[in-house]
């Protein structure tokens, strides 16, 4: 009997050892699925910001033509003018007839996008741009390099309007302000390989030289067919068609997790009910647009504006005529004045992308304030010495330094955060075609600027035209105070009911703050 019960008590005993170690086993296996659960929630954020990454450098390809054009037509001009044999009138229209016609395509591009889809809109301003890129490239004449130029421009208008609307409607709100300055971030990229075609091919013959340097901006094209196949449609738009479903699918791509994928869903379609309410089924949208409320006014305002400062402050003057800058500060020999744009050319990628890891962390405002006084000082820092100090080599020094602080004071402000604030502060009714109206502004400036600088300079000297250039910076301080609000880390639905609130933007700015923070706790 002792026996037997010392035996149970054994038996007993090593059933509850067994237990004991199923408990802690089955312990260690919750543990280890939590920790696999947390290194899938890792791994779907980390391909959700490739995903993203990889959807607004695609986007952002029209760009690069865009900054290649300005860029390598600094160098090619010179060229061309002694193989066309064009007048000084011919090579000012021919570099901002670009600008002009651009705001075809962006005029054009804000219904078509509604029409056939953000994305398509992309492809088809990189076909339109590719032919006219051809055209140039063969021209035996400057009327035939003209209507090439002409088809470049309305292609490159389809694209600066179009890019930055695809990325804000596919960003989420944490990171759309980084991501939605990628197509000023090619820009800069554009036209720092321009300068570096100009300077690599400068030795050919002057009959073939200009011409390999605009024909290879047609190689973008090549990667543009592959990104058709990789970028979604706008999630905002496929709600505006009805396509939930597509939408659905594309947010969940776009979002770390399911259910915010399913937050920014109802967000997306409160805004697209709204939109279409009986109040705006009986306004459409230019009539809106020409006659808004003040709410609409007050976006208008800051939209377009700060779309127009950007340019009016002579930023493409001083990047496409920059070696008559240089020249008249002193620089005689050509190659020596191809270096230096390439100098500038380096000095404005590499602001352009230390703007995008501050724009989401800094703010849209702050940079705006440093961008413009720090422009401001530069230009009139230029402008003193091209009047006092050219010809001399500490002028030709200050001139290149003055160049290079101007180029980045706008890379790393009013360059990326103009096309984020305009792309990100209209509603979704209104966005695709207020967008477009900016982009007009933004290539009419440029174009008036593009085409009188050689003529004004010939009036009032180079430096006259920088002191301009100089008075024009310093009032978008003062547009920047007092019309410019702040908007990082605001949803774009939330944005729409900022400018809604009877202009008090701080006042919204904090409620909304509250908001964005209350929703992130809840999802920590």
């Amino acid at each position: 009997m002792g026996v037997q019960e010392n035996g149970n008590g054994l038996v007993g005993g090593k059933n509850k050892y067994k237990r004991m170690e199923s408990d802690a086993l089955e312990e260690d296996t919750v543990l280890s699925s939590n920790h696999q659960d947390q290194k899938g929630v890792y791994v779907e954020k980390r391909d959700t910001k490739i995903y993203l990454l990889a959807c607004a450098i695609f986007a952002s390809l029209n760009s690069v033509l865009l900054g290649y054009d300005v860029g390598v037509m600094s160098g090619a001009i010179l060229f061309i003018k002694e193989d066309l044999k064009i007048s000084e009138v011919q090579e000012e229209v021919l570099v901002g007839i670009l600008s002009i016609v651009s705001l075809l395509g962006s005029l054009a591009g804000g219904k078509m996008s509604d029409a056939i889809g953000r994305k398509w809109t992309i492809a088809f301003a990189t076909l339109v741009f590719q032919s006219g890129a051809a055209i140039m490239t063969l021209a035996p004449s400057f009327t035939v390099l003209m209507s090439g130029r002409i088809l470049a421009g309305v292609g490159i208008g389809f694209g600066v309007m179009i890019a930055p609307v695809y990325i804000a409607e596919i960003s989420p709100s944490a990171v759309r302000g980084s991501l939605t300055s990628f197509p000023e971030i090619f820009i800069n990229l554009g036209i720092l390989l321009g300068y570096i075609s100009n300077y690599a091919f400068s030795g050919l013959p002057v009959h073939i030289n200009w011409r390999v340097m605009l024909g290879i901006g047609i190689l973008p094209s090549i990667f543009m067919g592959v990104a058709l196949f990789v970028i979604p449609e706008s999630p905002r738009w496929l709600v505006g068609q009805n396509r939930i479903e597509e939408a659905r699918t594309v947010l969940s791509k776009t979002n770390d997790s399911e259910k915010e994928a399913e937050e920014r869903l109802a967000e997306i379609q409160l805004a697209a009910d709204l939109a279409n309410s009986e109040k705006h089924e009986a306004k459409a949208v230019w009539q809106e647009l020409l006659k808004p409320s003040p709410a609409v006014r007050k976006m208008l305002i800051t939209g377009c504006g700060i779309q127009c400062f950007q340019q009016i402050t002579g930023i493409d003057a001083t990047v496409y005529y920059s070696p008559t800058i240089f020249k008249d500060a002193g620089i005689k020999s050509e190659t020596h004045l191809l270096a230096a744009t390439v100098a500038v050319g380096f000095t404005k990628t590499i602001f352009i992308l230390i703007a995008i890891f501050l724009i989401d962390n800094v703010g849209r405002k702050p940079l705006l304030y440093v961008s413009t006084i720090g422009m401001t000082v530069s230009l009139l820092s230029l402008s003193l010495t091209l009047s006092f100090m050219s010809d001399e080599k500490f002028g030709i020094e200050l001139a290149l330094l003055s160049v290079c602080a101007n180029v980045a004071f706008f890379s790393v402000g009013i360059g990326p955060v103009c096309w984020v604030l305009s792309s990100e502060i209209f509603p979704q009714r209104l966005r695709a075609q207020a967008s477009a109206l900016g982009a007009v502004g933004s290539r009419v400036s440029s174009g008036a600027v593009s085409m009188s600088f050689l003529s004004v300079s010939a009036a009032i000297t180079v430096g006259g035209t920088f002191f301009v250039f100089s008075v024009i910076s310093a009032l978008s301080v003062a547009f920047v105070h007092t019309c410019v609000p702040e908007t990082k880390g605001k949803s774009l639905e939330q944005i729409e009911m900022m400018f809604q609130n009877g202009g008090e933007l701080q006042s919204g700015e904090v409620e909304l703050g509250d908001v964005e923070v209350q929703r992130l706790v809840q999802k920590e």
